[in-house]
C-alpha cells in the first residue's frame, strides 16, 4: 500500500474506466463507471489484488474504499496489508 494513499492533490480516475492490461489480464477487456457502487468494488478489489502503487493512487478513493471495505473479496494477504490504515481511518471517521 502507498504511504502516500489518500493525498488530495493526486489525479483520480472517475466516470467509465478500462482497466490496464497489468491489472485486468484475464478475459476480455471491460468498462467499468466509478459512479455504479457494484462496478466501484469490482474495480476496487482488482486494483488492490493486481494493480501498484501507483495504480492504487490513481483508482482508489480512500474515502470510497472505507465504505467498501466490508463488501470487497480480497485475499487475506491483501487484507493483512491495509487493515492498519483501515482500522485508523476508520477511527478517524
Amino acid at each position: 500500500m502507498p504511504d502516500d494513499f489518500g493525498e488530495p492533490f493526486r489525479p483520480r480516475a472517475s466516470g467509465r474506466v478500462e482497466l490496464p492490461l497489468h491489472i485486468r489480464w484475464s478475459g476480455p477487456a471491460l468498462s467499468y463507471d466509478l459512479d455504479d457502487r457494484a462496478d466501484r468494488a469490482r474495480v476496487y478489489e482488482q486494483v488492490l489484488r493486481e494493480g501498484t502503487e501507483d495504480d492504487v493512487r490513481f483508482y482508489v478513493d480512500a474515502d470510497q474504499l472505507l465504505e467498501l471495505w466490508d463488501e470487497l473479496v480480497l485475499p487475506a494477504s491483501v487484507r493483512q496489508a491495509w487493515t492498519g490504515w483501515i482500522e485508523r481511518h476508520h477511527r478517524a471517521a
